[in-house]
């Protein structure tokens, strides 16, 4: 299906230059960020204090968290656990205070607040567990990207792999520095967005790619340059690529705004993703194919000679 159908093929190539220089300072600074602030770890990396509470009705966690945040805990998170009437409060860690400390405070303010509030649970989960995650973190991102080099490469052609592998970390590095400029709390979550842009993101470079080749193989395109080539791959699927870039935005957009605390830097990360993983499929990914010199030749096998007799001649 299409909204709408180009004619003439758009020349994103001849600004390819232009564009990744941009690219280039904005992934230098998302790197600057990242070595200067570094990322605001949410306590499931850092460690803190873990209660469950319940309620004999729906808990009201806007309440909640503002009763939270008013003994200091502006870093807390508050959401459901199993149930409307079951609340989990992560609190992080404070010098000179323990655990015991920090859920009679928190309780004393919820029982203030609603006399019926009942603590299930309090844990405290120590640094070591968050290390662990952070480790097993960058594990996955670490296997997700070899992962799609050598699909890229087998499907395609090493070339396209090295290309969309670029254009892949430059997402997610812009994404992580956008967290560390703004001292967002990177959670869990966060860390599930960047994975899913990744899959996301690349998604888009193998549709460009497809067409690439296709374009190739077609008997009226043996002339055509790489250039004009990717040029044409790209403008015909501008249409595809609004329907559903824009499609999967309502769905992300609706939970930035109607998702709550919760779910509110899941959607950003994903916001960030999907509007770079759209420039960097095509001024990053397919100018990097292009200056790497992908051909013809690259993605369509050379027909075999054949002899007087009709069979094919060895090479």
């Amino acid at each position: 299906m299409e909204f709408f159908r180009i004619r003439r093929d758009i020349p994103f190539m001849r600004h390819a230059l232009v564009f990744n220089l941009i690219s280039l300072l904005t992934f230098a600074a998302a790197v600057g960020f990242l070595a200067v602030r570094g990322l605001h770890l949410s306590i499931e990396f850092t460690g803190g204090t873990v209660l469950e509470v319940s309620y004999p009705q729906a808990a009201n966690l806007e309440s909640i968290r503002k009763t939270v945040e008013t003994l200091g805990f502006t870093d807390a998170q508050v959401q459901n656990f199993g149930t409307a009437r079951d609340v989990m409060i992560r609190l992080p860690i404070r010098k000179g205070e323990s655990t015991a400390k920090q859920s009679d405070q928190v309780m004393g303010a919820l029982k203030a607040q609603d006399a019926k509030a009942e603590l299930r649970r309090v844990e405290f989960v120590g640094p070591q567990v968050g290390s662990e995650l952070a480790t097993d973190g960058a594990l996955a991102l670490l296997f997700v990207v070899v992962g799609i080099m050598i699909y890229l490469a087998i499907r395609f052609e090493w070339k396209f792999a090295v290309a969309a592998i670029i254009a892949n970390l430059h997402d997610v590095i812009i994404i992580l520095g956008f967290f560390a400029a703004f001292q967002w709390e990177f959670s869990l979550s966060v860390l599930a967005a960047v994975l899913a842009v990744l899959g996301y993101s690349v998604n888009e470079s193998v549709v460009i790619f497809d067409r690439v080749r296709e374009k190739f193989r077609e008997r009226a395109a043996r002339n055509m340059t790489a250039p004009a080539v990717l040029d044409h791959a790209i403008t015909s699927t501008i249409s595809r690529t609004i329907i559903t870039h824009g499609s999967t935005q309502l769905m992300v957009l609706s939970m930035l705004l109607f998702g709550g605390p919760t779910l509110h830097y899941f959607a950003l990360a994903l916001t960030i993703g999907i509007l770079f993983g759209i420039y960097s499929s095509v001024f990053v990914a397919a100018a990097i194919a292009m200056w790497l010199g992908v051909k013809r030749e690259d993605l369509v096998k050379p027909l075999k000679k054949k002899d007087d007799d009709g069979q094919p001649e060895l090479p």
